[in-house]
């Protein structure tokens, strides 16, 4: 009633050995992607200082070393997380929203409403758990030079990510932020170091000189921080002193993003 088919034995077997294959394969793509760990995250840190002493403009971030950097990071695939001294609204320097600084990157984040809400809305220290973060990333603006140096909660952070093989990176007054770091010794975490941050030249040439609390190279160098700069004020200067990397300036953000990326990748 019913017609048997009969198949010959080396196309039964050819067709085992295909089935056979295919669940191999699938198998070990599933163990690949259960074994694929997700990159590790950045900490980006900006300030919630907004005020000089005698002038009537603003400071607070300089945009494009938070846009340039992000951008960098985010083509490499890391994810970012924003940390403020005090948490929530960043506020965004006058002088870096000109046009002569903002460039279509810049304009494009700042017409993001998800992008600016992260800004509005940055995390506190005490949120941070420094064990998911392989970099800490310590943006610009003069504001920074108020409430970077003398936050113990991002102080501790920043060492503890440090100490567990990550990244210390930071540009122009962010680099103030390195200051208070200590190593497991409680020796200056700079001393010794080839560093660079906005220089005393680049302070006079931008008319800040008399609004700001102290010399950022002063005060690398009196941590024993051996500090350099470029030739030309105002251009991109970046050193990467094995993992504490830093730029000189606003035009140094691009190229110490793909510092941090490229010494990321030989800690992956």
């Amino acid at each position: 009633m019913f017609k048997v088919w009969k198949f010959p034995k080396w196309l039964i077997g050819f067709f085992m050995l295909i089935f056979i294959s295919n669940m191999a394969y699938a198998t070990e793509t599933t163990q690949q992607h259960l074994q694929a760990k997700p990159k590790s995250k950045i900490l980006v840190v900006m300030t919630n200082h907004s005020a000089y002493p005698t002038r009537s403009d603003t400071t607070g971030l300089w945009l494009t070393e938070l846009t340039h950097f992000y951008d960098v990071a985010l083509a490499a695939g890391y994810d970012m997380d924003f940390v403020s001294p005090r948490g929530g609204v960043v506020p965004l320097d006058e002088r870096s929203l000109k046009p002569i600084y903002v460039d279509q990157s810049a304009k494009k984040h700042l017409a993001d409403p998800q992008f600016m809400q992260r800004l509005n809305n940055t995390l506190t220290p005490n949120a941070i758990d420094p064990s998911h973060y392989k970099a800490v990333y310590y943006t610009g603006g003069h504001g920074t030079m108020w409430d970077f140096p003398n936050n113990q909660a991002l102080k501790n952070i920043s060492e503890k990510i440090y100490q567990q093989g990550g990244i210390v990176s930071a540009v122009c007054h962010g680099v103030g932020g390195l200051l208070p770091l200590q190593d497991t010794t409680g020796k200056a975490l700079i001393a010794g170091r080839t560093v660079t941050g906005f220089a005393n030249i680049e302070e006079s040439l931008s008319g800040i000189k008399s609004q700001v609390p102290f010399s950022l190279q002063d005060g690398l160098v009196t941590r024993g921080a051996k500090y350099k700069r470029g030739f030309l004020p105002f251009t991109s200067y970046v050193i990467t002193d094995d993992r504490i990397i830093t730029g000189q300036n606003p035009q140094s953000s691009k190229e110490i993003a793909e510092a941090v990326v490229k010494r990321l990748k030989t800690l992956n």
